[in-house]
């Protein structure tokens, strides 16, 4: 059904902007000529709610409920949806039925399918992922920079690499960054924010699709969203003296529209994100041990390519050390998951040290052991990481 359709029969089309509580803010979709009466109840509704904020004395409007070019709504989801299991997501393209445009609400009545999905973070329908680093200040470190490479090639999304705070490094500097980055398969972009180095060339990558920038705390994710999209303030941190790491500034996802067409979704910034993927798969994120692949295979079909003859990948390639210790992390993280799903499992992971993992028989839990301190407050740590 074409967005005339939904139009003529009540309903509209549209796209989940910020997921806050119970609450969805939806960005409407707009058709030349729609909506006949309903648009003039929207205008009506709009030049209502201006003049009550200017009667209030309200000047910030960075986030209106609906202007005339993109009307947006705050909906709340249909019962039906919440029965089936429908989990409604930002970036999700959904169906929204009863508009009060009066009062800026709705409800979703319908989520279409989707083309891609993240689960962490939380959000559908993205086409590339921005990764944001900074040269210096906080350093740029070599294993962070990879592990978050690996997470966003896990995704199968298109994977963009941007370096910020270009102006503090030399340009020899740069071009030693830029050789050694592209021996790991990226060509790096660098930029400066502060004095608005190549953020013109950025933007344009980002250019009528949806993206999620991403990065640790502190590189400048925010100050770019800022300088992409004037119209925004989001609040921006500075980096921690003692630790030399940014502070989390970033609370929830939200997609943001560019000027430029396209969107833009900030993310919760975080410093070492998950190695859950499946060891087998891992060697497939570094592209360089793609390239390897592509030319020649590996003697055996489950080769983990650590001490295995003749393996096409084993070699004096700079990120191997790197993923050895990736690899430990995903056979640790694929245990635990066996050892949950088969609570009788007789053996435990003992030690992991060059590439080798060791296991023990696993002693018999006592029934009625109380639970740690320790273990309590982990748990707690990781319901707040995952309320994050």
């Amino acid at each position: 059904m074409t967005g005339e359709n939904f139009a003529a029969s009540g309903q509209l089309l549209g796209t989940v902007l910020a997921v806050q509580a119970n609450f969805y803010r939806v960005q409407l979709d707009q058709e030349d000529g729609e909506m006949g009466e309903m648009g003039e109840m929207r205008e009506m509704g709009e030049m209502r709610e201006m003049r009550e904020m200017r009667e209030m004395g309200e000047q910030n409007l960075s986030h209106p409920l609906h202007l005339p070019h993109s009307p947006l709504l705050l909906c709340t989801r249909r019962t039906r949806l919440k029965k089936i299991g429908q989990q409604v997501m930002v970036g999700d393209r959904v169906v929204v039925e009863e508009p009060d445009w009066a009062g800026g609400r709705g409800a979703i009545a319908e989520v279409l399918p989707r083309q891609s999905e993240l689960d962490r973070p939380a959000i559908a329908n993205v086409n590339q992922i921005l990764l944001v680093f900074a040269v210096a200040d906080p350093p740029l470190e070599p294993y962070q920079l990879s592990r978050f490479l690996i997470k966003a090639e896990s995704t199968g999304l298109d994977v963009l690499l941007c370096l910020n705070k270009s102006d503090l490094i030399s340009p020899q500097e740069q071009q030693q960054l830029s050789d050694r980055l592209l021996g790991w398969g990226y060509q790096p972009i660098f930029i400066s924010v502060k004095d608005g180095i190549n953020t013109e060339q950025a933007a344009r990558y980002l250019s009528n699709k949806i993206t999620v920038i991403a990065g640790p705390s502190g590189v400048g994710k925010s100050s770019l969203i800022n300088t992409l999209i004037d119209s925004l303030h989001l609040r921006v941190g500075e980096v921690s003296g003692k630790l030399a790491r940014g502070r989390h500034t970033t609370r929830h996802i939200e997609l943001f529209e560019l000027s430029t067409g396209g969107m833009l979704a900030d993310t919760p910034g975080f410093n070492q994100p998950d190695m859950d993927c499946i060891p087998e798969e891992l060697i497939h994120y570094f592209p360089e041990a793609r390239k390897r692949l592509a030319v020649a295979s590996c003697r055996f079909s489950d080769c983990l390519h650590r001490d295995e003859p003749e393996c096409a990948v084993r070699g004096d390639w700079e990120r191997y050390e790197h993923y050895l210790e990736f690899l430990d992390a995903a056979i640790a993280h694929q245990t635990q998951l066996h050892q949950q799903a088969d609570p009788e499992s007789t053996m435990k992971l003992k030690s992991k040290s060059k590439g080798h993992s060791q296991y023990e028989p696993k002693l018999e839990s006592k029934k009625y052991r109380r639970i740690s301190r320790k273990t309590q407050l982990q748990d707690l740590q990781e319901l707040y990481r995952d309320e994050e």
